[in-house]
């Protein structure tokens, strides 16, 4: 059993995320959201932040992702056992759901820097315990798993567990930053510790301490996506809580009609932001009344760094990883060695890709990756708008990987990636493609180092941030990108990459989008992007140390969480 003692001395900020992805072997994460998580409390590490995380442990992760020859997509629980990695704590807490106390235990993982910062711990919630019911021994079990019932549950012990573990074990919580809605019925529970009797009797004789919350809590929003809000209807919440806090005074704080996570949180923070700027402005425009800040999003540089660029780092940038503003300084690396790691990275990569899929791909032609969740707005699709044009412009002298799951109940994703297999076998004599299964963050960090170019193709505005392209800048590998998110504030034309399509502000509403940044693609591969990258080595050698220089010194998660501690956690 773990002891805390050392970590519970001063107060904490304590980060609550459904998902928190830190390495593979604790596939506690399905994407970005998950992986932005574990790149926050990693540069708290390093950074030396009085910092406490929690999140769910889900025993049976996201899910492993197979895909069959016409390009299926079959999903297998992704079980891992806990106590491999994690240390089991003693304590336990209950939460009472349908009338039954269901008990919690914690597991930790400790986030160690490995660059000579701190220790940051990692509480996973745990309701597999012979005391519970099946039924609620699987509450943490799937990450985003299950009907709404399902998920409802899991939202009321991250957020009102986690509070009472963290009480329990011992924290003393100066800031609760809630990253995303799912852990905002935290702020419930804090309304209870906080509540002010004046009679006995339930409801209107207390009064609810919700400034004091408010000065407590910070809540980042991360989906400009409507479906993206997690919504309940009160009914269930009555079938599943009620008693645990007033339907009247929630439907003021969360909404009349439904139980909006997101408002709740935004209710009772003193601090709310987007994860880019652009996002901040569609956020505000989607919940009109509510000062919505931005900070942009980041990337841990140590870790999505490849070994040969660290080597190179190393060397000529002594202390990058816990100061990335020495990134600018990228010039004193010699073009021979940059462009010597970088080939050895793609070497690294088109191993991999061939060893698993047999696509026969090179080391010499021009490589294009593009590895997101399988979605519609992230429109995978678009670069096969024109067939004949694309195998005009492309064959022989491009190839493609691409990787992505789909949400087990999207069937439009699910489609997309079998289109992306049909194309695949119509070009397989003239543009190499492959689609490499089981996307996780070992194939990402192969995938953002080894390709010659990141492809981003979303449908404005619905890219809140994106961190991949970052990732690929700190290896120096530009971004073909679609202005939106955070390659507004990172793009330079021709210097730190291209865009794809027109600026947000020169779109009109009756534009076909498509068509336009199909275009817009085919042009600028066919006359800029392929000739310079065959016939102007020392340009594009010079664009990759732009890339470093100017995006990876800015768009990483150590300037993002120094935002955070002197706009949100000290204010």
């Amino acid at each position: 059993m773990i002891i805390l003692d050392k970590y519970t001395t001063e107060p904490k900020i304590a980060y609550f995320s459904m998902e928190i992805g830190l390495r593979d072997e604790i596939p506690t994460y399905s994407g970005g959201l998950g992986v932005l998580a574990g790149d926050t409390v990693k540069s708290a590490a390093d950074l030396c932040l009085p910092f406490v995380a929690v999140t769910l442990i889900s025993r049976k992760g996201y899910f492993l992702q197979e895909i069959d020859n016409q390009g299926h997509q079959i999903e297998h629980p992704a079980e891992w056992d806990p106590s491999r990695l994690l240390k089991k704590s003693a304590e336990k807490i209950s939460v009472t759901i349908e009338g039954r106390k269901v008990s919690v235990q914690a597991w930790v993982y400790f986030v160690e820097s490995p660059r000579g910062g701190s220790s940051i711990p990692v509480i996973y919630l745990d309701t597999d315990l012979p005391e519970n019911t099946a039924g609620d021994r699987s509450l943490t079990d799937q990450l985003y798993g299950g009907d709404d019932s399902y998920r409802l549950k899991q939202e009321m012990i991250l957020g009102i567990g986690g509070v009472r573990m963290l009480r329990k074990l011992g924290f003393q919580i100066k800031k609760y930053h809630m990253n995303e809605g799912h852990a905002a019925f935290l702020t419930l529970e804090l309304l209870h510790e906080f509540k002010k009797d004046i009679e006995s009797v339930w409801d209107e004789s207390h009064i609810w301490d919700t400034e004091r919350v408010k000065d407590l809590c910070v809540f980042t929003t991360h989906t400009p996506v409507e479906a993206g809000h997690d919504k309940f209807s009160y009914d269930l919440y009555d079938r599943m809580f009620g008693g645990y806090f007033p339907k009247n005074i929630l439907q003021k704080l969360a909404g009349e009609k439904a139980l909006n996570m997101t408002l709740l949180g935004f209710n009772l923070s003193m601090y709310v932001n987007g994860v880019a700027k652009k996002h901040g402005e569609v956020s505000q425009s989607m919940f009109p009344g509510y000062q919505i800040n931005a900070i942009t999003n980041g990337v841990h540089s140590y870790t999505w760094t490849s070994e040969h660029m660290k080597k190179l780092f190393d060397t000529y940038l002594p202390g990058w990883a816990n100061e990335p503003e020495i990134f600018v300084r990228v010039g004193v690396i010699p073009d021979e060695e940059l462009w010597a790691a970088h080939s050895e990275a793609k070497k690294e990569l088109i191993d991999y890709v061939n060893s698993s899929t047999g696509a026969g791909m090179d080391y010499n032609t021009l490589t294009i990756g593009f590895a997101r969740r399988a979605t519609a707005y992230k429109r995978a699709d678009l670069l096969f708008s024109d067939l004949e044009r694309l195998e005009r412009i492309g064959s022989g002298r491009i190839q493609i990987i691409y990787a992505g799951k789909a949400h087990p109940k999207d069937t439009v994703g699910k489609q997309l990636i079998e289109k992306i297999f049909s194309y695949k076998k119509r070009l397989k004599d003239r543009i190499r493609i492959a689609f490499v299964q089981n996307y996780n963050m070992g194939i990402a960090l192969k995938l953002v180092s080894g390709v010659d170019i990141w492809l981003n193709t979303p449908l404005r505005p619905l890219e809140a941030s994106g961190t991949s392209g970052m990732k690929a800048s700190h290896n120096g590998v530009m971004n073909f990108s679609v202005l939106d998110g955070w390659w507004i504030e990172g793009h330079i034309e021709g210097f730190t990459g291209w865009s794809i399509g027109p600026a947000p502000k020169e779109i009109a509403p009756d534009n076909n989008m498509n068509k336009i940044d199909a275009n817009d693609l085919y042009d600028k591969l066919e006359n800029t992007i392929i000739p310079l990258y065959y016939n102007d080595r020392k340009k594009w050698i010079r664009m990759m140390q732009n890339a470093i220089g100017k995006n990876a010194y800015y768009f990483n998660t150590h300037r993002m969480m120094r935002r955070y501690v002197t706009e949100a956690y000290i204010r």
